[in-house]
């Protein structure tokens, strides 16, 4: 029996069409970013934010940071150490960034924590804390050091405290046990700290992680360089 002339335009095409779709969006998802875990969603790539923001109101004393202190520029990053869109946005946009504005003074990259991916999550935000508080001078290369390592997404493979304290006992000049020590003795003011970042980053209208404020501008999700370039360059201009 021939099949009616709906069935057929529904198999010819809607089906297809359907499966495009779907491929997109999860095509869209990789790239752009990680939703957070207490909201569903993850930020649009360069949207505008539900709320204004401006780098000015971003509270940065206390987190980590690097570049000059007094750079004209200073762009803040809410990330999470299990995030494997922060690790594609490091990888790739963060370390063409650093070579291009950081080391020349250009700009500060200030580093907040958005830690919603699990126990290891919170674990090595805390440790990340200690380690800024004991060595910061060596903060970057243990950050980079970090996301080289980072496998599995949450509480899986590395990124718990054994792992970490190993990865870290290989960066020349870091005493592990000092660095533990203080992510023993001060955890509850790591965990306010940190608590505080992710609150901030949520009034930004941020509800996921790789994401950053540059201006008055915030970008969602692993954003390449030849987006993130020009905001810095309007930037330095003023």
């Amino acid at each position: 029996m021939e099949k009616d002339s709906k069935n057929v335009f529904m198999e010819k095409y809607l089906t297809p069409i359907a499966v495009l779709v779907g491929a997109v969006i999860i095509a869209g998802a990789f790239i752009f970013g990680h939703p957070s875990a207490a909201t569903g969603t993850a930020g649009a790539p360069g949207a505008a934010p539900a709320v204004k923001v401006n780098i000015k109101d971003v509270k940065t004393d206390g987190d980590p940071f690097i570049g000059n202190a007094n750079a004209p520029v200073t762009l803040a990053f809410w990330f999470d150490y299990q995030c494997p869109f922060c690790k594609q946005f490091e990888t790739t946009t963060g370390g063409q960034i650093y070579d291009t504005y950081v080391k020349t003074g250009k700009v500060k990259i200030v580093f907040k924590d958005f830690q919603f991916l699990g126990n290891d999550s919170t674990t090595d935000a805390e440790f990340a804390r200690a380690m800024w508080e004991a060595y910061p001078d060596k903060f970057y290369e243990w950050y980079q050091a970090m996301f080289v390592a980072q496998d599995a997404e949450g509480d899986q493979g590395f990124g718990d405290l054994a792992s970490v304290k190993t990865l870290t006992a290989k960066i020349q000049g870091v005493d592990v046990n000092k660095v533990t020590t203080l992510m023993t003795q001060n955890k509850a003011k790591y965990d306010t700290a940190i608590a505080a970042d992710r609150d901030e980053a949520q009034k930004f209208g941020i509800s996921g992680t790789p994401a950053m404020v540059i201006g008055t501008t915030m970008l969602s999700g692993a954003q390449p360089f030849a987006t993130v370039a020009p905001l810095i360059d309007a930037q330095l201009k003023k």
